[in-house]
């Protein structure tokens, strides 16, 4: 226990930015449990002396570096010294970390070098040990399998702390008096240390369990302890449950925050009838982005985040293939910023049509993964096959004017085989270029240019519905401006009655004044 210490505090030494963590008063406190009950220093006495005084090195330099810990105030990381020995100082940390490290060890020239229990104020030092966990928890990327690996060594200490004072007590009562305490000594079988620890915490194993076969205790001591032990073991099966029951509830929180739920549409099937056929589709569908972690609720994920860091985020998984799409080329990065949080994830299925010709174009569709094939209306013929970063729909969603395929598909799409695709809607991107009018202007020009080379453009069309546009805008520009300048007189009358109001009121008062003197 004292080598992980070591090892431990080494560890600590690479995080001296953040607050150090600890075990090593809760192995300190184990290894003074074993020292104690099984006197295990009487063979590695210099080893254990050694490790104890490396440690208390490692509780000192473990001081040193929180005199230099930052800590936040108003969300401003402190980094002055001064503040932060002074903050030290005057925290309640400092005075636990000061009593875990007196030199209580002196006790040794008055009790004695084998009292190991002179040095139990370096337990004192145990919570360090939850603060690491609560930031471990917080960092790992598994943190259900922290929380068991927690729980499970929780029940290991509890079981060696029983083992070790089953120990002590049969040492008290005396080793082989009855049944129930640890086996006489003068047997080799059980005279080594080693088979002394691994029979006492198989004993305490067997108590806190509850598994049964233990022999009878047949003292009062011995009934005390064992009452003691099934009130701990219920306590102790009770956290279990629990904490195993929160892990489970949490890892199906998270599979339902990532994937959709089978078996709702499952019940829906049984109850509607639903046929076989389709019903092995939707549940290949769903196998499909279960076996392969495809998720289609990123934005429901990511909704918790601030709105900055949530396009930030988005913008580094996601910027790179709205970047591969030609009309949105060289287009300005805020406006990108905020296409990217519109982008909705879609999976397909093999056979699946994505758009069929003739249908009304409300998006346009990027090409993450997998391969889609333009076919004849007969499903068979393939024309040309779309890969990973091609792009189809983009001219649908801009609406331009004189478009001779009036914003329709103009082929049928087919996924080959699996796909996942990213789906921008005309409503999402209309919603963003109204911030951006020189941005739409540039992206109308470039879905122009696209059309011409297709030659489904009709550009007289186009030029006279430019030129009904314009006049509609002048028109518009014109009320306006009649609407501010009727503005403009009412408020100047509203001020010229207020000035008439007030003058009437002070001839109204003069005369006031004039009738009560005569």
């Amino acid at each position: 226990s004292q080598f992980i210490s070591i090892i431990f505090t080494i560890q600590k030494f690479y995080m001296l930015r953040t607050k150090t963590r600890s075990w090593c008063s809760l192995l300190n406190f184990c290894h003074w449990a074993a020292l104690l009950t099984f006197y295990i220093e009487n063979s590695y006495f210099s080893v254990w002396l050694t490790l104890d005084y490396l440690c208390d090195l490692f509780y000192i330099f473990d001081m040193v570096i929180r005199f230099k810990t930052g800590f936040l105030e108003q969300g401003i990381l402190v980094q002055e010294q001064s503040r932060l020995s002074q903050k030290y100082i005057r925290s309640s940390e400092f005075k636990y970390d000061v009593l875990s490290i007196l030199p209580t060890d002196l006790l040794y020239f008055y009790l004695g070098i084998h009292y190991p229990i002179v040095r139990i104020n370096r337990f004192v030092r145990v919570y360090r040990l939850f603060e690491a966990f609560d930031r471990m928890e917080t960092r790992t990327s598994y943190p259900n399998t922290f929380r068991l690996c927690k729980l499970m060594l929780y029940v290991y200490v509890l079981i060696h702390w029983n083992g070790c004072f089953y120990f002590a007590l049969s040492s008290a009562i005396g080793f082989g008096e009855d049944g129930w305490v640890y086996p006489n000594m003068s047997d080799p079988d059980f005279a080594t240390e080693y088979r002394q620890y691994i029979y006492s915490f198989f004993f305490s194993t067997l108590i806190l369990t509850t598994v049964g076969d233990t022999p009878k205790p047949e003292r009062e001591e011995e009934f005390m302890f064992m009452m003691v032990d099934f009130l701990i073991a219920v306590l102790a099966f009770a956290s279990v449950v629990g904490n195993i029951g929160h892990v489970i509830s949490n890892l199906n929180n998270a599979e339902k925050a990532f994937f959709p739920n089978h078996e709702l549409v499952k019940s829906y099937f049984k109850n509607h009838k639903v046929n076989k056929d389709l019903q092995k589709r939707v549940n290949n569908w769903y196998q499909h982005l279960y076996i392969n972690k495809k998720m289609t609720k990123e934005n429901e994920i990511l909704k918790t985040l601030p709105e900055r860091l949530r396009a930030e985020v988005a913008v580094s998984v996601h910027l790179g293939t709205l970047s591969k799409v030609t009309i949105f080329q060289n287009c300005e990065m805020s406006l990108l910023e905020e296409l990217v949080l519109k982008l909705k994830p879609q999976v397909f299925s093999p056979g699946e049509y994505v758009c069929k010709k003739g249908d009304v174009g409300h998006e346009m569709y990027i090409i993450k993964e997998g391969k889609l094939a333009v076919v004849a209306d007969d499903g068979v013929t393939e024309f040309a096959v779309l890969g990973e970063g091609n792009f189809f729909g983009e001219i649908s969603i801009l609406n331009i004017k004189g478009n001779t395929s009036g914003n329709r598909r103009t082929a049928n799409i087919k996924s080959i085989g699996h796909s996942d695709l990213f789906c921008l809607s005309k409503e999402d991107l209309k919603g963003v270029l109204t911030e951006y009018p020189e941005a739409k202007r540039i992206l109308e020009e470039k879905g122009k240019q696209i059309l011409i080379k297709m030659g489904k453009l009709d550009e007289s069309l186009a030029g006279g519905l430019e030129s009904k546009e314009e006049q509609m805008n002048s028109r518009i520009k014109r009320i306006e401006d009649s609407l501010d300048s009727l503005q403009t007189k009412l408020a100047r009358m509203v001020a010229e009655m207020a000035s008439s109001t007030d003058k009437l009121k002070m001839r109204v008062e003069s005369l006031e004044n004039d009738i009560n003197h005569w």
